[in-house]
């Protein structure tokens, strides 16, 4: 039965419970959210979720804290705060209700709970400092939040439960991007398998629209691959592909003799009517239509493989 209340503690917040509000807050639409330390609150009730208050974790009764001797811990030993714990039971629900598809769900949950959950939960333990993160601690989700906290002369009694409120629709729109973002690389992945399975044993992978490609090409094992053309609003990409997750350098660079030529310059260099741009860098071009950029690509896997046996023949 859909809970009356979701309970969680009043004063000063941090992370963890702004966005296991905004996990419980979408189930739960109806439900009024309290903050309070009262007794006649945080104590567990058929009616209620509490949460980040109350001693005690106990899914059966619907409280979740994690501030009390011998708080869970995730199977590796790692703490839970209570966005984890929320994240834990409430998960997979949330992921249904942002209309993820079944099949995503398990992926989708354990990809946000890995990079989104699990370092909200080491911050609140105190087991990860934002100070981690150099000239950025400032600005990392945990501290951005707190940062919407009333200022300390404010004497407007209502203002914390403001901020509070301000802070959990802030965190909302980071949390469902975020998702939207792990569902659409799936979504993508799914597509460049099957444009690599088109593709065969050529060099250049062609797909319907610009998305993150390397991912599903390094699950395929598609090595022999040197280029991707897809288009765009107005013309058609080329671009080379990384070698690695992190770092620039490419399988194989455009060919030298293009960089930085536009417009006629590089129809002229390139031989190819509707080439129309390549950055310095030789890691993407453009063209006017479809005909071009793959014309384009296949000068730029000639010219790389002709750079690759030059290396190699002694």
């Amino acid at each position: 039965m859909a809970p009356n209340f979701l309970v969680t503690h009043s004063g000063g917040f941090h992370a963890d419970e702004v966005l296991s509000s905004v996990i419980l807050t979408r189930l739960f639409p109806d439900a009024r959210l309290v903050r309070s330390r009262t007794a006649e609150w945080i104590t567990p009730g058929a009616d209620r979720i509490v949460y980040d208050v109350g001693g005690a974790y106990d899914m059966a009764a619907g409280i979740f804290d994690h501030h009390q001797r011998g708080a869970p811990q995730r199977d590796d030993g790692q703490p839970f705060s209570s966005f984890g714990l929320i994240w834990k039971h409430f998960g997979c629900d949330y992921l249904t209700a942002l209309s993820v598809p079944n099949a995503f769900v398990e992926t989708v949950y354990a990809a946000f709970d890995a990079s989104f959950v699990l370092p909200i939960d080491l911050v609140d333990n105190g087991a990860l400092s934002p100070d981690s993160a150099g000239l950025l601690a400032g600005l990392t989700l945990p501290s951005l939040l707190e940062a919407l906290k009333p200022v300390f002369d404010d004497a407007d009694p209502e203002a914390t439960d403001r901020a509070f409120h301000t802070a959990v629709a802030i965190a909302r729109n980071f949390v469902e991007a975020k998702i939207a973002g792990l569902h659409a690389k799936l979504r993508a992945e799914a597509l460049v398998l099957r444009a690599i399975a088109s593709a065969g044993e050529g060099r250049i992978l062609e797909l319907p629209m610009g998305m993150p490609f390397r991912p599903a090409i390094v699950k395929a094992g598609a090595d022999h691959l040197l280029f991707v053309v897809h288009p765009r609003e107005a013309d058609w990409c080329l671009t080379g592909i990384r070698r690695a997750e992190e770092g620039f350098e490419l399988r194989a660079d455009l060919p030298a003799t293009w960089a930085g030529l536009s417009g006629r310059d590089l129809e002229v260099a390139t031989g190819i009517e509707g080439a129309s741009f390549c950055h310095n860098g030789r890691f993407i071009a453009a063209a006017k239509t479809q005909e071009a950029a793959l014309a384009l690509a296949k000068l730029a896997v000639e010219d790389a493989e002709k750079r690759a046996g030059a290396v190699t023949t002694p």
